[in-house]
């Protein structure tokens, strides 16, 4: 038979799910790696799948690739995997089934900072392991990424003239993960060379459904939908799927009426399910002539305009001071408040508030925020990786749009271990690399699945730079790389070294980013030592470790040295830097009060010596 010939003529039916069976028999590994290990159990699957109608049959290979296999250490089986994968599959084949060689996407949003070159030569190794084979065709699954999918696309295409299958996964109905709606998408696909386009994973059959309703029949290529068996359930600690086969059945009904040709399914679909689809089907005509449903256009309004300069943009042309107070961890906050004002009356530009900060719990930044703001504080307020999954993410970000709160630190947050609870989960679910660009999506008016939120934000991007790394020009690297995923300004970690100043600066100078050195001052010998010994990114020089062991115990004296030290930083700091970020230690405001009407004395002396110049 002929795949190209034959999905001319009749709609086909594809398989099921292998990972989810697998998973719900209690295989607890690579699912790839069986292939080598436990054919029979693989073929198995296969056969009750040929055995229920399926006449498209797929390699049981879809993460067999560097990136996947390397967390089982099975990097160096790559070939061999995808291989036997063929053959398995070839072997439980009837005579009228298409054997597929299965390569499912490396991105999603918990990995993308693998670069487009790197899946490319990943993509490369695999596709030719399955060639090897003779397939009867490719068929791509899975793919959240659109710029993933249109490169290795273009690879498949030029490698092979075989017959490929492109599956999206859809993040919101009818929309992909970067906004493009999906007609949009299967367009492009059938111009980059494929034979069969569409959507599988993620959505059960209804939301399928309304996804294709938009979706117009295309000039070359068909339509082929593999949906999971219905959303997932999480009960004792597994994912589960509803039992609904005949229901699945009846929805392959609706997907040919879409002109849908090839029906398989994905997530929590078993043999039963495709029994139903082809039960179902039994007059497999497929639709030639569809009236398309109208596409819904969201309009998003423009981003409010800023009530006040950006703090980067002001750090461009003068002098900006930030300070850093750390939320109580108790309730009450009127120490807090009496402190913010204070340091704004002596000339901090904007309060920065810490979000958990060394992974211990305190009221809550955006609260306080808010006070700030409603009392004309510019509030900055930090947000980490590690305490918000993705829905929390992006449900924090849209309170902080609707409080104002537009000036934002995207920081990885110390591990949950270092912290009060230490057996609390540490949720990272993006990088702050990541996060950055996510952010800055929604200034563009898109939530994190690619749906239109309504409105643009308004987000002023920070991020963390730390200097006090032995190799500074990796530090850069990665500064200039979130420069890259928008960040529009650095804060750093505290800094001990005049010497240092002037390092950081002549490895940044290139950059037009706007860099805030971080000064925090020291309070006593024992809190130089933990800060050195303890806290990840601090290290102090033996010099200012003497000085303030010199103080010993005496409180006043070791705070006044601490100052004495953090003084000739900040003068150091003031001549290569318009920004500067000042960390209040132990909620100490008259420190950092110092500190502020340091700076601006400074400033305004200077500012005076030139009006006289002139």
């Amino acid at each position: 038979m002929n795949f190209c010939e034959e999905i001319q003529k009749r709609i086909l039916i594809g398989e099921g799910a292998m990972g989810t069976l697998l998973y719900t028999t209690g295989v607890d590994q690579c699912y790839e790696e069986l292939n080598l290990i436990n054919s029979q159990l693989v073929k198995g699957i296969h056969q009750a799948y040929v055995q229920a109608g399926a006449e498209i049959i797929q390699s049981n290979t879809y993460g067999a690739n560097h990136f996947k296999l390397k967390r089982y250490g099975l990097e160096d089986q790559v070939s061999s995997i995808n291989r036997e994968g063929i053959k398995i599959a070839r072997s439980a084949a009837a005579e009228n089934c298409f054997v597929f060689g299965t390569i499912g996407a490396t991105r999603n949003l918990r990995n993308s900072d693998i670069t487009i070159e790197e899946i490319k030569r990943s993509f490369r190794e695999q596709l030719f392991s399955l060639l090897i084979e003779n397939p009867d065709g490719i068929l791509l699954e899975t793919y959240y990424d659109f710029e993933e999918i249109e490169a290795v696309l273009q690879i498949a295409r030029k490698e092979t003239s075989l017959p490929i299958i492109a599956n999206v996964t859809l993040q919101e109905i009818a929309y992909l993960q970067n906004g493009m709606h999906l007609s949009d998408a299967l367009f492009r696909l059938e111009d980059l060379g494929a034979d069969v386009v569409g959507v599988n994973c993620r959505l059960g059959p209804h939301h399928t459904i309304r996804s294709l309703e938009e979706v117009p029949l295309l000039k070359h290529a068909f339509l082929s939908a593999y949906p999971n068996a219905s959303l997932p359930e999480y009960s004792d600690g597994k994912l589960k799927y509803e039992e609904n086969p005949e229901y699945f059945g009846k929805s392959a009904l609706a997907l040919r009426e879409q002109g849908v040709r090839i029906i398989g399914g994905c997530c929590g679909t078993t043999p039963a399910h495709i029994e139903e689809v082809n039960k179902a089907l039994d007059d497999r005509t497929p639709v030639n002539e569809k009236k398309v449903k109208l596409r819904k256009i969201e309009v998003v309004e423009a981003e409010p305009e800023a009530k006040q300069a950006a703090l980067y943009e002001t750090a461009k042309k003068k002098r900006t001071i930030l300070v850093e107070l750390d939320p109580p961890k108790k309730l009450p906050v009127e120490l807090y408040m009496k402190g913010a004002r204070a340091l704004t009356e002596a000339g901090a530009d904007s309060i920065t508030l810490a979000d958990n900060s060394l992974a211990s719990p305190r009221v809550s930044n955006m609260a306080l925020g808010s006070m700030l703001k409603a009392e004309g504080i510019n509030p900055l307020v930090h947000l980490t990786c590690r305490d918000h999954n993705l829905i929390g993410l992006q449900s924090h970000l849209m309170g902080l749009s609707t409080l104002d709160l537009n000036e934002i630190l995207v920081i990885t947050g110390d591990p949950s271990k270092v912290g009060d609870f230490p057996g609390a989960t540490s949720v990272y679910d993006v990088s702050s690399f990541e996060l950055i660009k996510l952010i800055k999506q929604y200034n563009e008016g898109l939530s994190f699945s690619g749906k239109p939120l309504g409105k643009k934000t308004n987000f002023n991007v920070a991020a963390a730079f730390n200097p006090n790394v032995k190799y500074l020009h990796k530090a850069v690297e990665r500064m200039e790389k979130k420069i890259q995923h928008g960040a529009d300004s650095f804060l750093t970690q505290p800094i001990y070294s005049v010497h240092q100043v002037e390092e950081i600066y002549q490895a940044t100078k290139h950059l037009e980013t706007p860099i805030f050195l971080g000064i925090m001052p020291l309070t006593s010998y024992r809190n130089a030592e933990f800060l050195h010994h303890e806290v990840p990114g601090i290290k102090l020089p033996d010099h200012v470790l003497r000085a303030m062991e010199k103080a010993g115990d005496d409180r006043l004296q070791a705070e006044r040295e601490g100052i004495a030290i953090a003084k000739e930083l900040v003068e150091a700091a003031m001549e290569r830097f318009n920004g500067i970020y000042l960390m209040t230690p132990f909620l100490r405001y008259e420190i950092t009060v110092e500190l502020t009407n340091f700076i601006r004395t400074i400033d305004a002396k200077q500012k005076e010596e030139v009006t006289v110049h002139e």
